[in-house]
């Protein structure tokens, strides 16, 4: 099969999965069916690229000599995949499989409403993810990023109370406001210095503007790019959470945060390139700004009793990771920013489906209330506890490559003061996460003495449970596998696999 024909079959196969969902909505079996079926077949598909990626083919749509899809001014749609989005195409596509899984049993389990359009939402939301990962020119990334924020919006207002159109009223706001406001800005000022929006290996606008201007770039980038969530554009994910868990677990710790990190990868890589980012001094306001929002972050998540408050405001801290990766500006830092997008992609939608199993079975959505839960719940707390380690770096796990190169990135770079930020994140996380595990395992006291009265008579449902085992020994896959990851990243960052 040409990639002629393979890019646009991934970008057709998740809206087709829309169309079956509301075709079949009267038949819930089928309707998840479709949805299982075409996560399945865009994971096959993103697989096939991904390979073709790795062997060193290009891929490539339209090709150059082929017909154009061109819009104005010179603007034009283009698809070409390269590692790192290969990469976020692959994560994305198969945590959909696990995910489609998990929201059968979440959604039939705690008889949620608005079944069908939750998942022709989810279907568009992958369209627009797959458009992120595939574009090749800012002016395609723009369009489905905002794709992704539109069609996310009524999943985050889902229920349908106050408490869920005021976080997705906020949600909207601030993406729409943040993209339209200032990245919008940024792409348009670079259109007119560059006279194109391509990726360029090296950095479209190496060479074309001085420091100055080149830092101010910078800044409505990074801060135009509200999906990376770094402070203070980062109150729109923990108001997200009102969301049904399903929604949680794969938009907001995978598909949505992950394209706002990606994206910030994509421009320090291919519209600055990692040598003009060296050289801005703006680079190292943004650096600073990341590394706050890192510790601060993991403190306001101390302070949360709620479960998902607290993994929301640990998931802004960890998405900083990449960030400040992406402006340490050399190799180690790029290659563990690009480690900590897998890793951290992994052990947080574990996290997040093991707080939407707990709720499912027992109603229970603060931490003081898991006391004891964990002697019901064992593989729940079990998987909660691996994904934990996983985020605070202990190998076995995926999470410990990623620290150990954002550390050898600072280290590169002379900027010590990095490694201990990573270090006060890495007690930070012990801190607010170790605790829940811990707490779930412990014998009830005696205000908690009726563990046993779940809201649902038999637990959490087999494909709440079945889906995050198997991302918690993905944690342990992703740390023996981070070779092959490497290497297949490397020709990104300029180091030789």
């Amino acid at each position: 099969m040409s990639n002629e024909l393979l890019i646009p079959l991934i970008l057709i196969v998740p809206l087709l999965v829309a169309g079956a969902v509301l075709i079949f909505s009267s038949i819930p079996d089928v309707r998840e069916a479709s949805t299982l079926i075409g996560a399945v077949t865009l994971f096959i598909l993103c697989c096939i690229l991904a390979a073709r990626v790795a062997s060193g083919t290009e891929v490539i749509w339209p090709s150059p000599d082929g017909m154009q899809f061109d819009v104005a001014l010179g603007l034009s749609f283009q698809f070409k995949l390269e590692p790192l989005g290969a990469m976020f195409a692959v994560i994305a596509s198969g945590l959909w499989i696990l995910n489609s899984l998990y929201s059968i049993g979440y959604m039939r389990g705690s008889r949620e409403r608005n079944q069908t359009r939750f998942y022709i939402c989810f279907g568009l939301a992958l369209f627009g993810v797959m458009g992120v990962a595939m574009s090749g020119n800012l002016f395609t990334l723009f369009v489905f990023y905002e794709v992704l924020t539109l069609s996310t919006y009524p999943l985050v207002a889902h229920k349908g109370d106050e408490n869920a159109r005021r976080g997705a009223r906020i949600y909207l706001l601030t993406l729409l406001g943040t993209s339209i406001g200032l990245l919008l800005m940024a792409v348009v000022w670079t259109f007119a210095l560059a006279g194109s929006l391509d990726f360029v290996e090296g950095g479209l606008l190496a060479g074309k503007v001085g420091p100055v201007l080149g830092g101010v770039l910078l800044l409505l980038f990074v801060f135009g790019v509200g999906k990376a969530a770094l402070m203070p554009v980062h109150f729109w994910l923990p108001n997200a959470m009102v969301a049904p868990t399903p929604v949680s677990a794969l938009l907001h710790a995978v598909a949505v945060v992950k394209a706002g990190v990606f994206t910030i990868m994509k421009l320090a890589i291919y519209i600055f390139g990692l040598d003009m980012l060296s050289a801005l001094p703006m680079t190292e306001v943004v650096l600073w700004v990341g590394c706050f929002s890192i510790v601060v972050a993991s403190l306001i998540a101390l302070t949360k009793d709620n479960l998902k408050a607290r993994l929301a405001y640990s998931t802004v801290s960890q998405l900083s990771y990449v960030t400040v990766g992406a402006m340490l500006a050399n190799t180690a830092g790029a290659t563990g920013a690009g480690l900590q997008i897998a890793m951290h992609a992994m052990a947080k939608i574990t996290l997040f489906m093991c707080a939407g199993a707990i709720y499912v079975a027992t109603g229970k959505t603060e931490i003081s209330q898991m006391r004891g839960l964990g002697r019901k719940m064992p593989i729940v707390f079990i998987c909660f506890f691996i994904a934990s380690l996983s985020i605070i770096g202990v190998p076995p796990l995926g999470g410990a490559w990623a620290k150990y190169e954002l550390m050898q990135g600072a280290v590169s770079a002379d900027h010590t003061y990095v490694v201990f930020v990573l270090i006060a994140s890495t007690l930070l996380n012990v801190a607010y996460l170790l605790p829940i595990a811990i707490l779930g395992l412990m014998p009830p006291n005696a205000d908690n003495l009726e563990i046993a009265g779940f809201k649902r008579p038999g637990g959490a449902p087999a494909l709440t449970v079945i889906p995050l085992m198997i991302t918690a020994a993905g944690c342990f896959v992703l740390f023996f596998s981070v070779d092959f990851i490497t290497d297949f990243l490397a020709p990104v960052f300029g180091a030789q696999p």
